[in-house]
């Protein structure tokens, strides 16, 4: 029996939204009532998490640190596929305080034997974690996302760490900053992808990797609730709230839902994807389709 998927999680305590490093947060709303939008967060975190272990997941958690709010957000943190991991080097200063906590708990699931390696990233090379790079399982290759967050640079020091092509797509939006925000590559090859966040150079690579049939294109609505901010466990979809037509789609064409209100996480720019980290990721490459040049 396969072990079951494991996905690294972050104490939300001290979460809050304190600062505006992207056009969702909002500090004045969260400063009416801190409280409320506290327990709301804790909330919303333990139904993020009861989702993924009754889809079959195993969940670490990694405890909250004073000053570091983001630290909920650990998509973020690293790349992870074959056991090795990437950490990320973040472009804002608000979220630099961060790096030294996750690198920390990699070297300790490493010395639990859950991560065999860790690879640094060229010097000067910012990259922020899988948010900005997304394993595609179906085509045997990372996609990833550059021009908001993470420089062009990545691309190529991310082929380089881990031997895998990588395409590389530009974005354009400041509201869809990462590539996790608008971008979502399904089992069984579909991919639910919102085309305003990118660029046509970059629209034109994704129409070449993924035929028109494969393609699920979110509306406005659709991205604006981080429901393309998903994690897959096989075919069952673990999301924020989704607009009825959304879910009738994703029904229809055979995936399970569980729609899960990240609205405090929504309220800082972060949805099911961003609070959780995959570590067991593995590569295939046999029979998958090759990355466009």
């Amino acid at each position: 029996m396969m072990d079951r998927p494991l996905f690294l999680m972050t104490d939300p305590s001290h979460f809050g939204v304190v600062y505006r490093i992207n056009p969702w947060m909002h500090p004045d709303a969260w400063h009416a009532d801190p409280q409320a939008g506290r327990a709301a967060a804790r909330d919303a975190s333990e139904s993020l998490q009861k989702a993924l272990t009754a889809a079959g997941a195993r969940v670490e958690t990694l405890p909250a640190v004073p000053g570091l709010p983001d630290l909920v957000f650990p998509a973020n943190a690293a790349i992870a596929l074959d056991g090795r991991v990437v950490p990320a080097r973040f472009r804002h200063l608000e979220r630099q305080g961060e790096e030294p906590i996750f690198r920390a708990a990699f070297q300790a699931l490493q010395s639990r034997g859950l991560v065999a390696e860790i690879v640094d990233l060229p010097e000067g090379v910012i990259q922020e974690g899988a948010g900005d790079c997304i394993w595609d399982a179906e085509r045997g290759f990372f996609w990833a996302g550059y021009g908001q967050r993470s420089t062009a640079a990545s691309v190529p020091a991310i082929e380089a760490a881990f031997g895998k092509p990588v395409v590389g797509l530009e974005l354009i939006s400041e509201h869809f900053y990462h590539l996790d925000t608008c971008f979502c590559p399904l089992p069984g090859g579909k991919l639910l992808f919102y085309p305003p966040a990118f660029t046509s150079e970059a629209l034109a690579k994704i129409h070449a990797c993924v035929p028109p049939q494969a393609r699920i294109e979110a509306s406005d609505e659709e991205a604006g609730a981080f429901c393309v901010n998903a994690v897959s466990i096989g075919r069952h979809l673990i999301m924020a709230k989704a607009p009825a037509g959304l879910r009738a789609k994703l029904v229809g064409l055979g995936y399970q839902l569980t729609e899960v209100d990240v609205a405090p996480f929504i309220l800082s720019g972060g949805g099911a994807y961003c609070m959780t980290l995959r570590l067991d990721r593995r590569s295939q490459t046999e029979g998958l389709v090759q990355a466009a040049e």
